[in-house]
């Protein structure tokens, strides 16, 4: 099979494409023929060496898949050959998702929604994972609060407006001038350009933070939340923030992203439902991977793909 490797850390320049045995299945597990496969920020931080989890190279990148299955190991029930399935599988472990063929574990897949093609199923897992389980297991989120989102038009951003709105949330949203628009669009009902200053005194009274940002823009948004409130964190919290936290009787939450077959069905369910949309800002070839990562880089309008 095709696949893009890496043998050294650095820019996008590692990513390559060679030629690797194809995976075999163990029991429990499924192969699933690769059409999409979806990139992310830790794609881009681990291939950098910023962020360690695969150890040192050579390594294949990549979690988010979207396919067919194609073979099944010993023991799988509840999927057959020429299932669409997509998933987030193994991470924080190495997945090999920038791949042709992987072998993943059967319970960390979920049947692809039918109304999603597969650059945006494959484009969904990770980033809307730590949405759903930001949002609803850690945030514990309710109908009728008020939720503000964070960086609302990136990847994490722009799925966790759409699954709070769909839950019954009031959400309000902060982004660039440029993206605001696409945030409205999403179903926003307050929208803030985060470049006319500082958010804490254009909101308040809130019941549950979702921040990717971290650092001190964790700690401003404790201003806003009420007392009792949720902040939830994608990045570490410092010893101040929780203190402060503390003081006011804020629950907050580090959260990493796990796989989750579970709240797979559930984002299918919303999708199917036609309550979110996956927007995937542009699609590259799987030998287009380095292209695919200096794109994002960039910051791009919700999700970036290869496609397979």
């Amino acid at each position: 099979m095709r696949a893009v490797i890496q043998n050294s850390v650095g820019g996008p320049e590692v990513l390559v494409i060679a030629n690797q045995p194809d995976p075999a299945p163990k029991a429990g597990e499924v192969r699933v023929r690769v059409k999409a496969a979806g990139i992310n920020p830790v794609d881009g931080a681990v291939r950098a060496g910023y962020y360690p989890l695969l150890g040192e190279p050579p390594f294949i990148l990549g979690w988010d898949i979207s396919g067919t299955v194609e073979t099944l190991g010993a023991g799988v029930t509840g999927l057959k050959v020429g299932d669409e399935v997509f998933g987030m599988p193994r991470f924080p472990k190495q997945a090999a998702a920038y791949a042709e063929l992987v072998a993943v574990p059967a319970d960390e897949i979920a049947l692809k929604p039918k109304a999603a093609d597969h650059t945006q199923a494959g484009a969904l897992p990770l980033a809307g994972l730590t949405a759903w389980q930001g949002l609803v297991r850690h945030g514990a989120l309710k109908s009728g609060q008020r939720v503000l989102v964070h960086a609302a038009a990136g990847g994490v951003g722009h799925l966790a407006v759409q699954i709070a709105k769909a839950r019954g949330a009031y959400v309000i949203a902060t982004a660039s001038p440029n993206k605001l628009d696409f945030v409205r669009r999403l179903g926003a009902d307050e929208v803030i350009d985060y470049t006319k200053g500082d958010f804490t005194s254009q909101v308040s009274d809130i019941d549950l933070v979702l921040d990717p940002i971290g650092g001190e823009h964790a700690e401003r948004s404790l201003k806003v939340i009420r007392n009792g409130g949720v902040l939830v964190s994608l990045l570490n919290l410092s010893d101040a923030t929780r203190a402060l936290a503390s003081a006011r009787d804020i629950r907050v939450e580090r959260m990493s992203v796990v796989p989750d077959r579970e709240g797979l069905v559930e984002l299918g369910r919303l999708i199917d439902a036609d309550k979110l949309t996956v927007h995937v800002a542009k699609s590259f070839r799987l030998e287009e991977a380095g292209a695919a990562h200096a794109f994002l880089a960039t910051k791009p309008i919700g999700k970036v793909a290869l496609t397979v």
